[in-house]
């Protein structure tokens, strides 16, 4: 239990730390995000998509290796100005979805 709690809050440190500095910049569009929920981008380099996802998702440890992997990626610094996972849109989907189921 203790070290879930840790992961969980390593995750959520994470995410504080990519999106405070770019907090100032959210566009228009993120607006509309409900309360609950966070943006993030996925897909290929060219062509990145918009996802809303419930920030319960942090708290599940295969969403915790896809901001590891972003960490490594991007370090904190992310071109999109939002949470950008380095991941196809595809494999994305797929693991919201099983998250959704469980």
């Amino acid at each position: 239990m203790g070290i879930r709690l840790m992961g969980i809050a390593h995750a959520k440190q994470k995410l504080r730390r990519s999106l405070s500095a770019r907090i100032r910049m959210i566009s228009a569009t993120s607006v509309n995000v409900p309360k609950g929920h966070f943006a993030v981008y996925v897909g290929e380099l060219s062509s990145k998509k918009r996802f809303v996802i419930p920030i319960s998702y942090l708290n599940h440890p295969l969403f915790q290796d896809l901001l590891n992997l972003a960490e490594e990626e991007f370090g904190y610094d992310h071109p999109m100005g939002g949470l950008t996972i380095p991941c196809s849109e595809e494999y994305f989907i797929g693991l919201t979805s099983s998250l959704n189921c469980s």
